[in-house]
């Protein structure tokens, strides 16, 4: 335990170690496969809480805030940029985007255990606290993100399905003719 430590010692060892930890969950997440996203899994599927997303946006006013945060995008990671050039495909990948994106401050917020190890109780809930409030706006974004996407996704392939099969009678048509 650092209790002997000085204060500031203290903050700076824990500040470290929260670098690490941050760093570690970071590269484990990219390097994780991607079937460990999917949204089917129980970490990302939607509670009924949460009211289809509207708990975000109702209650927690998030379209105001979400684009005051940064966003990381690796070198060659997904981007939102491209978001005009809609389908199913690229829906898909932003969907699971998401689940890498919650799955990372989730992970984040372990280190709170950690804290709990190494200081005393008041230390250690000061430090977690300002860990949950730093990480938990990215999660519920990328919860509110994901109900908006698979609605998206929904809606295109209704059209998707729609648009086919008022082609195929056209098409059986030509063939009998």
């Amino acid at each position: 335990m650092l209790n002997e430590q000085p204060l500031y010692m203290v903050l700076i060892i824990n500040v470290i170690l929260g670098i690490i930890w941050h760093i570690s969950m970071l590269f484990i997440c990219v390097a994780k496969n991607t079937s460990s996203f999917s949204p089917e899994k129980r970490l990302y599927r939607p509670h009924k809480w949460e009211k289809g997303g509207k708990i975000y946006s109702d209650i927690l006013k998030i379209n105001r805030w979400k684009d005051l945060l940064p966003q990381h995008i690796g070198k060659n990671g997904f981007s939102k940029e491209h978001l005009d050039t809609v389908s199913i495909e690229y829906l898909d990948n932003f969907i699971l985007e998401t689940c890498r994106g919650e799955w990372n401050h989730t992970m984040n917020c372990t280190f709170a255990f950690v804290l709990f190890l190494l200081n005393n109780a008041l230390i250690a809930l000061i430090l977690s606290l300002l860990l949950i409030l730093g990480n938990l706006p990215f999660i519920i974004i990328q919860r509110y993100n994901r109900f908006r996407l698979q609605k998206l996704r929904t809606i295109l392939l209704k059209r998707n399905t729609q648009h086919r099969t008022a082609k195929e009678p056209a098409a059986s048509q030509n063939i009998g003719s």
